[in-house]
């Protein structure tokens, strides 16, 4: 709990360090707390679970999503088993999210299934790194997965300076088949739109009831500005928090200045309960 509001962070990244490219090393020290990187992890550059539990305890979250990535192409190769010992540590603050690419995994299917029945709280794919489009017919019998165990898509939908990016695949007019083939598939737009998609991505928020806006990546004070031209005070009502960590300050004030934005009311569903309604596994009851 943050200040008496549930925190569910969705968007984490403790990936093992030599499995990354130098430009992910770089993002984190230029953009995470000084230090991050020999704080949380050890020399040999695996994260160490006790430290990462006491520092997201001491930011109030009640839970972290983690994320693993298969990209090659840009960041490197985070595989889903990394994240396990992790989880193992604390499955009560830490889940895993799972991760595929189809220049990589068949049946793809069939590797969704593995990750979820490992615990995974949904599936993020990443178009830009991974190279790919998500309206890739490839992609479909993922989706059918996803759809029928009521688990979530979380796509990168955002503008990426990593070496290898492709960016055009963030759009999300991509999704929009997606939509149409599976109205029952929850589908979270993770940064929100950045750079290039802010309006497309809030106007996918607030005509479809199974879209939600991820804000990883985004000020928060510059939140008002990227969706000018919405109805902040019922966009915010389809927001999920999400940090993007290490690469932030801290969880807890990007937390504190989100909420400062919004209504108790609607802080309790951005920080938290939109994250539990829609990620598999985050309930209360669970």
């Amino acid at each position: 709990m943050l200040d008496g509001l549930p925190l569910i962070d969705v968007h984490v990244h403790v990936p093992v360090l030599g499995t990354l490219r130098p430009a992910w090393l770089q993002w984190a020290r230029d953009f995470g707390p000084d230090g991050i990187l020999d704080d949380v992890w050890d020399p040999a550059g695996q994260p160490r679970p006790e430290r990462l539990d006491e520092l997201f305890r001491a930011q109030g979250v009640d839970v972290a999503v983690l994320f693993c990535e298969y990209s090659p192409k840009a960041t490197g190769m985070q595989t889903f088993e990394d994240l396990l010992p992790l989880v193992e540590h604390n499955p009560r603050r830490f889940r895993p999210m799972a991760n595929v690419n189809p220049h990589l995994h068949f049946p793809i299917a069939a590797e969704v299934r593995r990750q979820l029945a490992l615990g995974a709280a949904g599936l993020k794919l990443h178009p830009v790194h991974g190279g790919f489009r998500c309206d890739d017919a490839a992609l479909y019998p993922a989706y059918q997965v996803l759809e029928e165990a009521g688990a979530p898509l979380v796509v990168h939908c955002g503008t990426s300076s990593f070496p290898g990016s492709m960016n055009e695949n963030a759009d999300p007019r991509f999704l929009l088949p997606v939509l149409r083939d599976f109205p029952g598939l929850n589908v979270v737009l993770a940064h929100g739109g950045r750079g290039w998609w802010y309006d497309a991505a809030a106007f996918l928020a607030l005509t479809n009831p199974t879209v939600w806006l991820e804000l990883s990546g985004l000020p928060p004070k510059r939140l008002p500005e990227y969706y000018a031209r919405h109805d902040l005070s019922r966009l915010a009502r389809r927001w999920i928090f999400g940090t993007d960590w290490p690469g932030v300050p801290g969880v807890a004030a990007n937390a504190r200045a989100v909420a400062e934005l919004l209504t108790e009311e609607t802080a309790r569903l951005a920080l938290g309960d939109n994250a539990s309604a829609v990620y598999t596994g985050l309930g209360s009851e669970d």
